[in-house]
């Protein structure tokens, strides 16, 4: 039987896609004991991969699930200079802040009224 280029090609071609298909199965595999066994021996990025560059230092474990960030709410303004700046409160007080304090300005006096 007398075979055409076009032929072995289409037949490489799904070679290819069988040998995907099955690479991709082992690696689940692959991948489900290296994640069992990390969790058994508690392991840390450390220990398997050594120290990761200061901006890409894992924190968490592998294998757990991150906890759910906490998202904070927007904090809401106490105090303002009465020309559109506030302050929470909170933090390092700001210049304009100051400035009215040493104007003589009390705390009480930019406290925004409800």
């Amino acid at each position: 039987m007398a075979r055409t280029l076009e032929d072995i090609q289409r037949q490489i071609e799904k070679l290819q896609e069988q040998a995907a298909t099955l690479k991709a199965r082992e690696r689940v595999g692959v991948i489900e004991r290296i994640k069992v066994a990390i969790g058994e021996l508690a392991l840390t990025p450390e220990e398997l991969f050594g120290a990761a560059p200061a901006a890409q230092k894992v924190t968490r474990r592998i294998g757990r699930p991150p906890k759910s960030a906490a998202k904070k709410k927007p904090s809401t303004p106490k105090y303002t200079d009465g020309a559109g700046k506030t302050w929470t409160g909170t933090g390092k007080r700001p210049g304009w802040f100051v400035q009215g304090l040493a104007e003589g300005k009390s705390p009480e006096a930019m406290l925004i009224k409800a």
